[in-house]
């Protein structure tokens, strides 16, 4: 009876053992065989990561912005991203300006300004998207292709521009546009009273903010040689809108609906 409950106890032994290897080789194998798969994909030109994260710099074809974004791997075509843009955003009416004066046989030329500019519109935006691959690399030396679709919050911020101009009294004053009904609207428009823009951070501590919202669409192509690199050039449009409007220049209509191209070049790293 001893004897007998022994060698069943060893024979379960054995049998538990077994199963767990079996279930070790088993897992082990299921591993191996997603390696060999991805590595394969890989080969084929899929862009196999688990995130990636992207500095950039874009011109607009109404200003400039440049963002970081981060995206974590869903599938071998969706990537989950997230971003950050910081930009400026400006009227295609505006128009630069030198004034000069003459001291005795000297003639002196001031500050570049931009005619009739009432408020810099600075813009901060975060947003939530996807990146779609359309077609992959094919080889190491190919180029990736995806598109870039999104969507989140705008928050712009309006700075009053500020001119330094000659006063009544032949004196030098700063002064920003006040409204259509004041003295500073013929002083903004008067060219030869005007010195130039006043300081970069001259009205900082006076803008407003102004929220909204906004729609990104854009396609990306990569180029870098390597996946673990994220080198890339992207050609879109954006889409804002917000809740007041955004006066940016003087005699000019106030738009709450913002729709502009751009081009932006990319630089990251994937891992």
């Amino acid at each position: 009876m001893v004897l007998l409950s022994t060698v069943t106890a060893i024979s379960f032994g054995q049998a538990t053992t077994e199963k767990k290897v079996s279930e070790r080789d088993k897992k082990k194998q299921e591993r191996r065989d997603k390696i060999n798969k991805l590595i394969k994909e890989e080969e084929e030109g899929a862009l196999i990561y688990s995130k990636q994260s992207a500095f950039a710099f874009k011109l607009n074809t109404d200003g400039w912005g440049a963002f970081y974004e981060h995206g974590k791997y869903k599938t071998i075509k969706k990537t989950n991203l997230w971003w950050l843009e910081l930009g400026e955003r400006k009227s295609q009416k505006e128009e630069k300006l030198t004034t000069g004066q003459v001291v005795g046989n000297i003639a002196f030329l001031g500050t570049p300004f931009i005619y009739g500019k009432q408020n810099i519109f600075y813009y901060l935006k975060a947003g939530l998207g996807q990146q779609l691959l359309i077609g992959g690399k094919g080889n190491k030396n190919g180029v990736a292709v995806s598109a870039i679709y999104g969507a989140g919050i705008s928050m712009g911020y309006l700075k009053p521009y500020y001119l330094n101009v000659v006063g009544d009294n032949q004196t030098n004053i700063d002064i920003k546009y006040v409204g259509s009904d004041s003295a500073t609207k013929a002083q903004f428009l008067t060219p030869n009273i005007i010195n130039g823009a006043s300081g970069f951070t001259k009205g900082f501590g006076e803008g407003k903010f102004v929220p909204g919202a906004y729609g990104r669409l854009a396609m990306r192509f990569d180029y870098g040689r390597f996946n673990e690199f994220l080198s890339a050039f992207e050609v879109g449009v954006n889409a804002e809108y917000y809740t007041q409007t955004m006066p940016i220049l003087i005699n000019n209509p106030e738009k709450r609906f913002f729709f502009n191209g751009y081009i932006a070049i990319e630089f990251g790293s994937r891992k």
